[in-house]
Parts: structure tokens; C-alpha cells; sequence
């Protein structure tokens, strides 16, 4: 599975390189410009890449709101600035400090320090559509958009969690019914449509045109990863 990062990073021609550097090297990169909109995101990834000269909102000013957004997500500040008082505010947030130029290989392999130092609590979650993050030790749901835990009930989360140990598999609705009732499927009943309706409800964008949970007509359900 892919590693998420947020890059923050205003400059075109350095942005669109370590973009591609990392996606080579296995990481998914979602590349902002400035700041804004970058609290929303932070839930969503692993690791943030972070420059400190931006348009509107310094760096410093973005880090230190990242920081409190989601404060168990590792901040890896980027600058030209190379003074120790620089480095000292920085690192009242930041989690590491790697100043320009620098070479790829240094930062992934601070990038991979990052992630493994923050106890992997990203790296256990699931990313599912573009806004539903499912932690599978912890058994939660959350909605990255509002930060917000999304309650599920016991069947829902059965039914959930048994599509996430079938990954991009297509799951007939028998198969589902017989896992998570442990009981024979009834020809023509209609019980696991309704909890898969009201599930997609609570996961989905637009329920009517799901993105999360799949219906493949006369087969059954598919959840991709």
C-alpha cells in the first residue's frame, strides 16, 4: 500500500521534481501550493513536507496549525534558511529540519524516520474514496474532512470490515449475509441491501452514486483499496 504524504511546497519547478521523485519511490504525493485548504488534508497522510517560504501563510504560521490539526502526523520543514534561530523556531513543531539543497535520497530516508518514529498510527489506516480513513487496530472510522470519528453499528461495522479483509474482491451477497449473520441466505431477502443503503449513507459523498461500496448488478459488492 501506498504512503501518503502532503507536500506544501510553492515553487513550480521544485515541486513537480519531488513530486515525482517520491511517487517513483512508491509514495502517493498530494502537492498544494500553499497552506490553504492544508488542515483538511493533513489527516489523509503520513508525513508532511513542508517549505517554509509560501505565498500568504509563512510555514511557520502553516506548521504550527498542521501541528494542531493533527498532532500525531510528523511535520518535515524545508528551507534555504540555513541560521540557527531559523531552525530553532522551526523545530518548536517540526519534527526534523533538512535545508536546501538537498538531495532525495536524504529525504526519503528522514521521511522514512518520520513515519516509523510516530508509531505507524497512519500507516495502520486505511484510506477508502478520498475522505474515509478506517483504523483497523483501533476499529474506527473517521471522516478526514471534519476530523470526526463516524459511528457505525455492530452490523455495519461487521460488514465493513469484512469487505477490508477482501480487498478489490467481488463479493457475492450470500457470501457477505452467511459471514456476518452466520446463518444460510434466504433467496429474496432484502436485509444486508438495507444495511449496505444506510452504511454508504454514513461513508459515502452521494450515497446515490457510491464510490466506496460498489454494486456490480446481479454479482454482488466490491470495496477497491
Amino acid at each position: 500500500m501506498k504512503r501518503n504524504v502532503l507536500y506544501i511546497e510553492d515553487n513550480e519547478k521544485i515541486g513537480s521534481w519531488v513530486k515525482e521523485e517520491l511517487e517513483q519511490r512508491g509514495f502517493s504525493v498530494q502537492w498544494l501550493l500553499s497552506g490553504e485548504g492544508a488542515e483538511q488534508e493533513v489527516n489523509r497522510h503520513e508525513v508532511v513536507i513542508l517549505d517554509i517560504m509560501l505565498p500568504g501563510l509563512d510555514g511557520f504560521t502553516v506548521g504550527r496549525r498542521l501541528k494542531k490539526a493533527a498532532p500525531t502526523v510528523p511535520i518535515l520543514l524545508l528551507s534555504a534558511r540555513t541560521s540557527i534561530n531559523d531552525k530553532v523556531d522551526g523545530l518548536q513543531f517540526a519534527d526534523d529540519y533538512l535545508t536546501k539543497p538537498f538531495h532525495t535520497d536524504e529525504l526519503v530516508a528522514r521521511m522514512e524516520v518520520l513515519i516509523r518514529r510516530s508509531g505507524g498510527a497512519h500507516t495502520r489506516r486505511i484510506l477508502l474514496g478520498t475522505h474515509i480513513e478506517v483504523d483497523r487496530e483501533g476499529q474506527m472510522v473517521f471522516d478526514n474532512r471534519s476530523g470526526n470519528e463516524i459511528i457505525l453499528t455492530g452490523k455495519q461495522h461487521q460488514i465493513l470490515m469484512y469487505f477490508l479483509r477482501h480487498p478489490n474482491q467481488v463479493l457475492p451477497k450470500e457470501q457477505i449475509y452467511e459471514a456476518v449473520w452466520e446463518e444460510a441466505y434466504i433467496t429474496g431477502d432484502k436485509t444486508l441491501m438495507v444495511h449496505i443503503r444506510r452504511l454508504r449513507q454514513k461513508l459515502e459523498r452521494n450515497p446515490d452514486s457510491p464510490e466506496i461500496i460498489e454494486t456490480l448488478k446481479g454479482i454482488g459488492y466490491r470495496v477497491k483499496l
